[in-house]
């Protein structure tokens, strides 16, 4: 490739908005929710799926209802997006788009799979 179009591509990629977010996975039998939220959704749900595939994700319980359940017992839902570019501080403004979401859903115990933030 040369130069030029190398350059070109870079240029390209730049102007690639990525989108940081709160999502939201649902398990459609129980009704049981997961809230989370990270710096880049591109692609995001595709990444969960395979970490619960895989037996590696995270949160037990979920993975547990995801074992036992499988994949088509659950959704997947984007709460909030904002442009990650934007942000001076993206893992702060995670963190605070993630409380925001858990305060307002609440998803502990029989509702979700979340644990109570610390305070």
């Amino acid at each position: 490739m040369d130069k030029s179009k190398r350059k070109e591509l870079q240029e390209e990629y730049k102007q690639i908005k990525t989108y940081m977010g709160a999502i939201q996975i649902t398990n459609k039998i129980s009704g049981k929710i997961y809230i989370d939220s990270f710096s880049n959704l591109k692609n995001k749900w595709f990444t969960l799926q395979m970490q619960l595939d895989m037996g590696r994700f995270a949160n037990a319980a979920l993975q547990k209802d995801w074992t036992e359940l499988g994949a088509e017992s659950f959704s997947y839902e984007v709460l909030e997006q904002k442009e990650a570019d934007e942000m001076a501080d993206i893992k702060w403004e995670c963190k605070q788009m993630l409380k925001q979401w858990l305060d307002k859903l609440q998803p502990y115990e029989d509702k979700g799979y979340n644990k109570p933030l610390l305070r």
